[in-house]
């Protein structure tokens, strides 16, 4: 047979290590940086040093790959712009309690105000009452008080003596009003004295007191007026004493913040509400007191009060790492406090979230738990849109009440997003929401792979090594980096790649750390990361054992020896979630006198696929190309997958189907012991296919249930030679020639594996040689069509 085995170095690519400077990870020195994702770090690059407006990133790639790592690791090293980091306090703002201001302070400045402020308080809240409780503040409010009382008591007696002297007495009544009686000598007139009189001297008496009611009205205007200025020179008493007080303080504090125009302009609004308001000191009991201790915070006054937001240190840039992004931990909220039975808020009750801390800096996180929760994404771009975090209720967005909240001046904001997602996230926010490309511009795309080469697999053994040391493990010996970079290969299912999925290395890294302190060994070692591939392989494989077992007890039928006409095995790939497995599947062809239809039994019943079915109408044009050039084929062809009772799809069967169909056709036996996997295109050429390494160890170990003998083998492309990253045992099956891999470029060649003839070259006539496989089928062809 001219199609030889592959070799025994073709199977496996192992990982010798050369360049490695030392005998295990405890002298190698640990990468600071995720390997073989430059184009991700670029473009993570390129982002960060953009601070226009929409240059946000996501990126994209599956979980595993160390997308959070190596992006917290750039930005951690990566220098930054101090001067853009800022601190954001909320004051009140005096002329509009429910509109608080926006204090914007340089980094690290907002605590030691608030903690200035509230000493202050703490002074005014003793010095003020101290201030206005002495024999000076007393005497002076008291002469004022005097002043006032004399004035009034002068006009009193002026216009008593007035009314005395045209026989009217003035009174006050029991409700404290002026009133003007005739008097009845030194007695008042009663009622029936009164009407006694004549009439005259009713109506002398009436006209005077009209007239004297007239002087009263100007007279009370007059008290009024002194009562007024007497207010006005207390308030005034009240704000020098106030003034005199707090004057010094305040100076003190813009002193102390003289470079920091916005505190100056603060502190002076501070001190002209305190001294307009100072009652609120003064006050017993001090309701501000009391209402502090109701929302758990300080007993000083609410009003002067410095809610910091956000402090930032001003050497340390915020990278900010949300996990949970709901409305209110993303966006901030408003607490509320309960007083008497009364709900209330207050600026101090505003709270910050993860955009606040992260403003002037990063914040990273999931995608699909942002759009997982309701009103933030919308929130999140509005926010992007508008740069600048408006802190509104999120019960008043979404319901009709009209509750008293505040409406806080919103930040400025200046924030690089990064979301990580998946790619089909990526996909449906392109594709439904057009917002999303101009928010989030750049996009990095992280790989699933790196290409093998030495200088490739020192980096990961580098890598290998820093997971090591990052989590306190038994360090790797040489022989035991090799194998998890073997292993790294096998996952990429290809020879010339390593595998990116950095979570599934350190899991097996922990697992085999684990095994190797269970075994009271001092370093972990190749038997180490060989035992706990396994032990992950036991876990997963319940239904691998359960379809193998069906071999073992003949409930699925097939043979490892032998030969048999239109019948071959074909190698498929099962899989659950988290466990891949390759398992034999008899493939059979059935002849009958007909048009030259190939039927396909599984699309017939709905099991075969879309992808199935086009490699079924593939083959069936290739045949019709070798067999039905000159005349119609005269048979129906009927071909299935045996007890196969799941859905089929993947072309990966189309070569195996096919030699089943010549056989039938020629009616010349197939190879039993032969398996093969393959797809195949119009001409014949052999197309690879994926999991061939699953599929060839699937026949290895149906072979050894059903008996071995060294003249089994499996056939695949020859293009999937380059995957071939196979099991120990199968590798040393090989090496003794107990067992066998040809790989082929042309389906021919395995017509020729399984029947034992060459498969034939047509002539210029149309015609093959008779002492082919196409030549015999093709004679009994023309034997049907005459």
């Amino acid at each position: 047979m001219s199609i030889t085995p592959l070799k025994p170095s073709e199977l496996y690519h192992v990982a010798e290590l050369d360049q490695l400077p030392c005998k295990s990870t405890k002298e190698l020195p640990p990468i600071d940086e995720i390997v073989g994702q430059e184009r991700a770090q670029k473009a993570v690059e390129f982002a960060m040093s953009i601070r226009e407006k929409g240059y946000n990133i996501y990126a994209i790639g599956h979980n595993g790959l160390g997308k959070r790592t190596m992006i917290l690791r750039y930005l951690n090293r990566h220098q930054h712009e101090a001067d853009l980091l800022y601190d954001w306090c909320y004051v009140a703002n005096f002329e509009d309690i429910r509109t608080p201001k926006v204090l914007k302070l340089p980094a690290g400045i907002a605590n030691p105000f608030r903690q200035d402020i509230e000493k202050l308080m703490v002074k005014l809240v003793k010095a003020i009452p101290l201030a206005f409780d002495n024999e000076m503040y007393f005497s002076r409010a008291e002469k004022l008080k005097g002043q006032l009382t004399q004035k009034q008591q002068s006009e009193l007696a002026e216009i008593t003596q007035e009314a005395k002297e045209k026989g009217i007495s003035l009174t006050v009544t029991n409700q404290g009003e002026y009133q003007f009686v005739a008097m009845n000598g030194k007695e008042l007139h009663t009622e029936e004295t009164f009407d006694a009189l004549p009439q005259e001297e009713q109506d002398r008496f009436g006209q005077t007191i009209d007239e004297l009611e007239v002087t009263l009205r100007t007279m009370v205007r007059q008290l009024t007026s002194w009562e007024e200025e007497y207010t006005e020179k207390i308030q005034k008493l009240n704000e020098e004493v106030t003034l005199d007080v707090i004057s010094h303080f305040i100076r003190e504090l813009k002193k102390a913040y003289s470079d920091h125009n916005e505190i100056k302009k603060y502190l002076t609004e501070l001190q002209k509400d305190i001294v307009e308001n100072v009652e609120i000191f003064l006050e017993e009991g001090s309701e501000q007191g009391e209402i502090a201790a109701a929302s758990l915070d300080k007993k000083l006054p609410r009003r002067y009060k410095i809610n910091v937001l956000v402090s930032q240190a001003s050497d340390n840039y915020p990278i900010i790492v949300e996990e949970s992004p709901n409305y209110h931990s993303l966006f901030g909220y408003t607490e509320t406090a309960t007083f008497k039975g009364t709900v209330f808020t207050d600026f101090s009750l505003i709270r910050s979230g993860a955009l606040h801390k992260a403003n002037g800096g990063v914040l990273l996180m999931d995608a699909i738990k942002v759009l997982e929760q309701p009103y933030v994404w919308d929130g999140l771009k509005r926010a992007l849109r508008s740069r600048q975090l408006s802190l509104t209720s999120l019960e008043r967005e979404v319901t009709l009440t009209g509750t008293v909240s505040l409406e806080p001046e919103p930040i400025p904001l200046d924030v690089k997003i990064i979301l990580f997602g998946d790619y089909r996230t990526y996909q449906l926010l392109q594709h439904y929401d057009p917002e999303f490309k101009e928010l989030f511009r750049v996009t990095a795309d992280f790989e699933d792979e790196m290409e093998r080469t030495e200088e490739s697999e020192l980096q990961y053994a580098q890598f290998i090594s820093s997971i090591v040391h990052d989590n306190g493990m038994l360090h790797c010996d040489k022989k035991a980096i090799a194998r998890i970079i073997e292993h790294s290969s096998r996952c990429a299912g290809d020879q010339k790649k390593l595998s990116l999925h950095s979570a599934h290395i350190a899991n097996l890294l922990r697992e085999s750390n684990y095994v190797a302190k269970s075994a009271r060994s001092n370093l972990i070692r190749y038997s180490h990361v060989d035992q706990a591939l396994k032990n992950q392989e036991s876990r997963v494989s319940r239904l691998q054992d359960t379809v193998m077992e069906s071999f073992l007890t003949g409930t699925t039928l097939i043979r490892t020896d032998g030969e048999a006409v239109g019948q071959v095995n074909a190698l498929s790939v099962l899989s659950t979630s988290d466990h891949m497995f390759g398992a034999p599947n008899r493939i059979t062809a059935v002849t009958s006198y007909g048009e030259g239809e190939v039927i396909d039994i599984e699309r017939n019943v709905d099991l075969g696929g879309n992808i199935h079915s086009k490699g079924v109408l593939i083959l069936s044009s290739y045949i019709a190309s070798v067999f039905g050039k000159t005349a119609k084929i005269p048979l129906t062809t009927n071909i299935t997958f045996e007890q196969s009772y799941g859905g089929v799809e993947g072309d990966s069967a189309s070569m195996a189907e096919l030699c089943a169909v010549v056989s039938a056709f020629s009616k010349q036996p197939n190879r039993q012991y032969i398996a093969i996997t393959g797809s195949m295109n119009q001409f014949g050429e052999a197309q690879p296919i994926g999991g061939v390494n699953e599929k060839i160890e699937g026949f290895f170990d149906v072979c050894a249930i059903k008996g071995r003998h060294p003249e089994q083998g499996v056939i695949i492309p020859r293009a999937n030679v380059r995957n071939l990253m196979l099991r120990k045992d199968i590798c040393q099956a090989i090496e003794k020639e107990e067992f066998h891999i040809w790989a082929i470029e042309h389906v021919t060649e395995a017509i020729e594996l399984f029947m034992g003839k060459p498969a034939g070259e047509v002539s210029e006539e149309g015609s093959y040689p008779i002492d082919t496989i196409f030549g015999i089928a093709q004679a009994k062809l023309n034997a049907l069509r005459k």
